[in-house]
């Protein structure tokens, strides 16, 4: 009798639970199942302290890879641990470095996704000899085919929508990747996670970038100088603390006193000033967006009726995407929307299907 065998999936475990009950479906699917995880702490960060969110990059990084561990033995799946911390340092800390040092506010799980998560991490497994078909995660996404194409979709629970984090993988990259919890609710995640004893079923989701959420260690001495806080018509009115420690829209911890609530309203990296408006000030309507990356269509030939996310817990407002020049696009939304901020990524989405996005590059009003 002939059997078909199922394929050999790699799962990047993170240590947390929804990689791990990742794993734990695709096995019970009948796929052989292997875990993998990134090795990326290259030891210059602050040590950890109690009362630290767990974060992507830290000391506490062991941890992760032992519970990733303990995980597979639990789950009977080979385990494997590649070594990043070059690539992450020359792609993700870098990038990062450059645009906090601009002004601007990198989203760096963008860049970790593409370049590390679902490029380096599949490559130098298998130049290690570790042999898989496919790569999965326990993003909050589905992938589907479509017409010759493959589609970028939001989960079942909209909620934990990780999609945002997703947007800039290419066709080859979404091929080859299955993402198993995309059908499922948090609360079902955990529930299984009980049911199996995993390690990971009652480990805290909450994740920094960096532990403490201190980027100070990230940049070297001098590169982070103090300087004015101005109004809009450049009267000085404080003193900020390097304009790393600042975004767009930020409120809290301006330091200066006003009879009404002041936000920052642009960074000026080339003078090192920080300068803050009133709310209403901070509302824009139009925006460029620079290396696109398309999933569900071949070309930004026309424009689009999309929704637009500006940032990861922004609600998805309504807008017009069109073509503006070489791997550019102009946004319009219906409405202004608060603190659209340089640096960050804009996704545009056909209703529950990814059609998009790309890193926001101008504010135009």
């Amino acid at each position: 009798m002939n059997i078909t065998k199922k394929p050999r999936v790699a799962v990047g475990l993170s240590g947390g639970v929804d990689s791990s009950v990742a794993a734990a479906l695709l096995k019970r699917q009948g796929y052989d199942v292997i875990g993998i995880t990134m090795a990326v702490y290259a030891g210059s960060a602050r040590p950890i302290h109690k009362g630290m969110k767990h974060a992507c990059y830290g000391p506490d990084e062991q941890e992760d890879l032992d519970r990733a561990e303990s995980i597979c033995k639990r789950l009977d799946i080979p385990f494997y641990v590649i070594d990043l911390k070059g690539e992450f340092q020359n792609y993700v800390i870098a990038y990062f470095r450059k645009e906090y040092l601009k002004g601007r506010t990198p989203n760096p799980c963008v860049v970790c996704n593409r370049e590390l998560k679902f490029g380096f991490l599949w490559e130098k497994a298998k130049k290690a000899g570790i042999d898989f078909d496919y790569f999965a995660t326990g993003h909050y996404a589905r992938v589907v085919q479509s017409n010759n194409r493959y589609l970028l979709k939001r989960p079942i629970d909209l909620l934990k929508d990780q999609t945002y984090f997703l947007y800039s993988l290419t066709q080859k990259q979404l091929s080859r990747t299955f993402f198993p919890i995309g059908e499922y609710r948090k609360k079902q995640i955990r529930e299984i996670a009980l049911l199996l004893d995993l390690e990971s079923a009652d480990h805290p989701e909450s994740q920094d970038f960096i532990s403490g959420n201190d980027y100070t260690p990230l940049f070297h001495s001098g590169e982070i100088k103090e300087g004015d806080i101005t109004d809009e018509r450049g009267q000085i009115i404080g003193r900020h603390k390097g304009i790393v420690h600042y975004t767009m829209g930020q409120r809290r911890g301006l330091g200066i006193a006003s009879d009404q609530p002041l936000y920052v309203s642009k960074i000026d990296a080339e003078n090192n000033r920080i300068i803050v408006s009133r709310k209403e000030k901070l509302f824009s309507k139009s925006l460029i967006a620079s290396d696109l990356n398309l999933i569900s269509v071949n070309a930004m030939d026309r424009s689009y009726n999309v929704q637009v996310k500006i940032r990861l817990n922004h609600k998805a407002a309504q807008a017009i995407v069109s073509p503006y020049s070489a791997n550019k696009a102009k946004v319009i939304f219906d409405e202004p929307q608060l603190a659209i901020t340089p640096g960050q990524s804009a996704v545009f989405y056909l209703d529950d299907i990814v059609l998009g996005g790309g890193i926001i590059e101008e504010i135009l009003d």
